[in-house]
């Protein structure tokens, strides 16, 4: 339990239902969602939508989303991949003809066809109980009315808005000319006419008719690949999730294309390594947890991507032989300047919530717009926000993630299930592109070698690599700084923090549940 003495949050307790979100307004609509009648995928798409207009510069209908979910009586969790794909003249070949090494990130070949809509729409008719116009309504009301500006939300809308250079960004995302402040009622009129295209008509008022016209004309028109085609066949898939035990639990991921193995893959090698023996926020742990992460994540360069177009050898990467000369490279003295050759098979910025409701129903759900506000690139008429996802291949032919026409890029947005005894004991996510997997670590080693309750897990101060540097938040301690730095690690302070995390915990032994939101935005758990 946390010292009352200082500031800090108190994880939130409920009998019910309870969901965790990173903005009040989308936790007040997942509850009153819930009270009506909606089950959890009810709530969560409710949500969803409501964060696509009030924490804009994470996420919105430009992006994709990711759903792990489980229902009572249930034995595996179920989920849902809603990537889009490259266009289908999107080839290597294309892109050396014009002499093109990398794809930028505020450019059209980022975008890849977003995803969420289509994965809203195929879980609420799978799994939901609730018309997809009675969820998206709140949504259309902020989006119309207007909605508050939020602290964290307008720091992030300030910081993106150095990608405001097209038309369509300025129209829909300034506010007479200018950023938007915290306290400030802004507005999406485009938006909302687009919301309700979608509420009237389902997955095609997004994938075809006006909507998709206007979006492919505004990507053509920037030299896009785009083609009605891309966006009428888009489509999401059920993918069967990776799982892994850890200290009695299992936790659930989903599979490549997403980065979740590298999740499994740290709590292996930390299952071998063992707890720091001297806590969560000592000089032994982060350096345990960087090295790890490193090695974990250069698997992940070298392997991961479209498992339909390419061999991703996901038994080899969790592959005990392979998992123990990984760990056995870790130096628990100074950090390995040269991680070593990784092992090869034989022959060959984002929102994240949490919900729970009265049935026992859990899900863990994730859209993002990938970095903050995706490209920047925004449809001037029909105010769509398109994310750069596409940012995620590489050009080099030779790579099973170089892009290719109708593939999906390696992704790095991962929901999580934690289970118990084979039922539902936890849904979580932490949010920060290539962070999220580092962010599960986090979560699992404090709470189940640590002992954490959920909110304190999240609140624990974090850093993460970036390049050849170490960037920590600064409620990592000097002399823990100085430490690393006597480890070799080259360390510096972040000036935003890593990511964001909302928790739903299910307490079997009281009949409860728990909620935790992080410090890190504006959210909050609520629960009844």
């Amino acid at each position: 339990m946390r010292s009352f003495h200082f500031p800090g949050r108190s994880p939130v307790h409920g009998r019910r239902a309870m969901c965790a979100t990173s903005h009040p307004t989308a936790s007040l609509t997942a509850i009153e969602t819930l009270r009506a009648g909606g089950n959890a995928v009810d709530a969560a798409i409710a949500a969803a939508a409501v964060l696509a207009v009030v924490e804009c510069p994470m996420t919105g209908i430009g992006g994709d989303c990711f759903a792990i979910l489980m229902k009572p009586g249930q034995k595996m969790p179920i989920a849902l991949s809603a990537a889009g794909r490259a266009p289908a003249a999107s080839t290597a070949k294309w892109y050396a003809g014009k002499g093109i090494t990398r794809i930028e990130t505020t450019g059209p070949h980022a975008v890849t066809v977003p995803g969420a809509i289509d994965g809203w729409v195929r879980l609420l008719e799978d799994h939901g109980s609730m018309p997809l116009e009675r969820l998206l309504a709140p949504a259309i009301a902020l989006a119309e009315g207007g909605f508050v500006v939020a602290p964290r939300v307008a720091a992030d809308w300030a910081h993106g808005a150095r990608k405001f250079t097209t038309a369509g960004a300025r129209r829909n995302l300034l506010k007479d000319g200018k950023v938007p402040k915290a306290g400030e009622v802004m507005r999406f009129p485009a938006l909302a006419k687009t919301l309700q295209r979608i509420a009237r008509d389902g997955r095609d008022g997004f994938y075809r008719g006006e909507v998709a016209s206007d979006m492919v004309a505004e990507l053509n028109a920037l030299g896009g690949l785009h083609t009605l085609e891309d966006f009428a066949a888009q489509t999401s898939s059920y993918v069967s999730p990776i799982a892994l035990g850890y200290r009695g639990v299992d936790l659930h991921e989903l599979p490549p294309s997403n980065q979740g193995i590298v999740a499994l893959i740290m709590l292996k090698m930390l299952a071998r390594l063992g707890p720091a023996s001297s806590g969560p926020q000592s000089v032994e742990h982060y350096h345990l947890l960087l090295e790890v992460a490193r090695l974990a994540f250069a698997v992940r360069d070298t392997f991961v991507a479209d498992p339909d177009m390419a061999d991703v050898p996901v038994e080899h990467m969790l592959d005990d032989a392979v998992i123990g000369e990984l760990a056995g490279r870790i130096d628990r003295r100074q950090r390995r300047p040269d991680l070593g050759p990784i092992p090869r098979p034989a022959g060959s910025d984002t929102v994240c919530f949490s919900v729970v409701d009265e049935a026992g129903m859990a899900v863990s759900f994730i859209n993002s717009l990938y970095g903050d506000f995706g490209t920047g690139l925004v449809t001037t008429k029909t105010g769509v926000n398109f994310h750069n996802r596409g940012e995620g291949f590489v050009l080099d032919p030779e790579h099973p993630n170089c892009i290719a026409p109708r593939k999906r890029p390696m992704h790095t947005l991962v929901p999580a299930m934690v289970l118990e005894d084979g039922k539902p004991l936890m849904a979580f996510g932490v949010m920060g592109a290539h962070f999220q997997p580092m962010g599960h670590i986090y979560v699992m080693t404090n709470m189940f070698d640590f002992g954490m309750d959920p909110q304190t897990a999240l609140d624990a101060p974090r850093m993460f690599f970036d390049g050849d540097a170490i960037l920590a938040e600064d409620g990592v301690p000097a002399p823990v700084i100085a430490g690393l730095e006597a480890l070799g690690h080259r360390m510096q302070r972040r000036p935003m923090p890593w990511g964001g995390g909302q928790i739903v915990m299910i307490d079997r032994a009281n009949g409860t549940l728990v909620g935790a939101s992080d410090h890190r935005k504006d959210g909050l758990a609520l629960g009844y």
